[in-house]
């Protein structure tokens, strides 16, 4: 039993109970595959929502083969007097994913959606998904959002015994309004195998399908990462309940990608990252929520405002960041003049209390690519070197314009901290003291702690970090974190919390 994208029964098989999600995971289902065109068409990934305004957000799902999507709109769950809309149709040309752009509803409410999907003739409708999320505030609410990345990596996928990735469920239950998923959303340098076999003899098992089971290079494989992740039943239900706000990091594509490298590694017959990446970000657009028109160059870094006390801006510091190769102490780049130049006149603008920078990765931890340096810091001492001239930059200017309550978060190193940086400690010290809080991985091997650059006078307040590389997710090293703002005061509290939602730790802050 095999169809035109090559999917076996052997896959089928080894995609355990993921049922009729695990059919469709590498794209439409072909006609080889004679059970999956009878009846009515599959809404085979769930549905999703994103990039969440005062008035609206961006509805996804996606069907086993072309139909029409089909939604329904209420501020009551019964549905009635629901709005009814009539979506794109979706087609192979996008892997059978579509989005709809829900707006004219009232800020700061519930809204419930039904999304169904209908065969092109008109003549049969499959089965509903419901799902809901609240639209922005914009007085003075209180806010609760969370924040973590890191999914699926180090050979750690989903794991039926011990109920799939788990973290999810944990988020869920403190309800936040959105979620914040800080990069490294799928893992597409990582392929899995059927079980793993631990230190201490315990066997983790995976679900597999085709696309996990090499890099991904093509189209249909980068399409498969991200199908992947939405086979689990919590990532799901999560889904369908929290709007997110999406950023991607080096995993989309591949470990430590920079524009214009030429791999050198064996499991890749494709070496330009260039195609690699535009493969990649065609996917990425397909699969995840996000309002392209948001965007300020139609790809990722964009800005969100929630309420009277939260702004949220999404970097990118991926797509315009210069080689690792390059230079530790000649000025560098790692968010592009452009994007610089949007982010200081962005905050400086903003009325928020709280300006929250979404990073995917850290600005004082050295992360190393071999003998190279892959993130922010340099690893050396003394004045801003590489990259750290552009963030240098930025934070000169937020200073001189006198920009308050900025806070940043990130993932990407696989443990979770909270740093503050004074000028009082650093070498570079034309900048106003600042928090950044770092919280992962969300389903990934758990690394860390990394070494601390001086040049911007970080301090480690707290850290919980695995006490060697690449602990499973059973070792109770996931972790994810949590922001909550207070609709009266504006005090702003962080939880770092672990991957069961039990708090480690935690600071209020408050606005100045």
């Amino acid at each position: 039993m095999t169809n035109e994208r090559g999917l076996t029964r052997r896959t089928l098989l080894r995609a355990g109970g993921a049922g009729a999600v695990g059919v469709a995971a590498t794209g439409l289902v072909g006609p080889g595959v004679a059970f999956a065109r009878r009846g009515r068409p599959v809404l085979t990934h769930g549905v999703q929502t994103g990039d969440v305004t005062s008035h609206g957000a961006i509805l996804w799902t996606r069907a086993d083969r072309p139909a029409r999507m089909l939604v329904e709109v209420s501020r009551d769950p019964s549905f009635r007097h629901a709005r009814r809309l009539r979506g794109p149709v979706l087609t192979p040309d996008t892997d059978g994913t579509g989005r709809l752009r829900l707006d004219h509803l009232p800020p700061g409410c519930e809204v419930h959606y039904r999304v169904v999907a209908e065969d092109l003739d008109g003549r049969g409708r499959g089965e509903p998904l419901v799902g809901s999320f609240r639209t922005a505030p914009v007085g003075r609410a209180d806010v609760r959002f969370t924040w973590s990345g890191d999914v699926a990596g180090q050979g750690w996928g989903i794991n039926p015994d011990i109920g799939g990735m788990t973290a999810y469920r944990s988020m869920l239950a403190r309800r936040p309004d959105f979620f914040l998923h800080s990069g490294d959303t799928v893992y597409s340098d990582g392929p899995l195998a059927e079980s793993v076999t631990l230190p201490d003899g315990r066997v983790w098992r995976n679900v597999v399908t085709e696309a996990k089971t090499k890099v991904a290079e093509t189209l249909d494989e980068y399409r498969g990462q991200f199908a992947y992740n939405l086979l689990d039943e919590n990532v799901r239900e999560f889904a369908a309940r929290v709007p997110s706000v999406v950023q991607w990091d080096d995993h989309e594509v591949t470990n430590n990608w920079y524009p214009g490298e030429i791999l050198d590694l064996p499991e890749y017959t494709e070496k330009r990252v260039d195609v690699l990446a535009a493969r990649a970000f065609r996917a990425f657009h397909e699969w995840q929520p996000i309002d392209r028109r948001r965007a300020v160059d139609g790809r990722v870094y964009r800005s969100f405002r929630y309420g009277r006390h939260v702004e949220v801006f999404v970097l990118d510091m991926r797509s315009y960041k210069d080689a690792n190769t390059s230079s530790r102490t000649e000025p560098g780049v790692v968010l592009g003049a452009r994007q610089a130049r949007w982010l200081e006149h962005g905050l400086a603008r903003s009325s928020a209390t709280w300006k929250i920078v979404a990073a995917d990765l850290p600005i004082g931890l050295t992360v190393p690519d071999g003998t190279d340096i892959e993130g922010v810091a340099n690893g050396l001492p003394g004045a801003p070197g590489g990259r750290e001239h552009e963030l240098a930059g930025v934070l000169r200017a937020l200073a001189r314009r006198r920009v308050r309550n900025v806070v940043w978060l990130t993932a990407d190193v696989h443990y979770t901290a909270a740093h503050h940086y004074s000028p009082d400690r650093a070498a570079f010290t034309d900048f106003d003291p600042f928090w950044e809080f770092v919280s992962g991985p969300l389903h990934a091997g758990a690394f860390g702690p990394n070494t601390l650059d001086p040049t911007f006078g970080p301090e480690a307040v707290f850290t919980h970090a695995p006490p060697r590389a690449n602990l499973s997710p059973l070792e109770g090293y996931q972790h994810f974190g949590e922001v909550d703002v207070d609709g009266g005061t504006g005090d702003l509290t962080v939880h770092l919390r672990d991957g069961r939602g039990e708090s480690l730790w935690s600071t209020t802050l408050r606005p100045r």
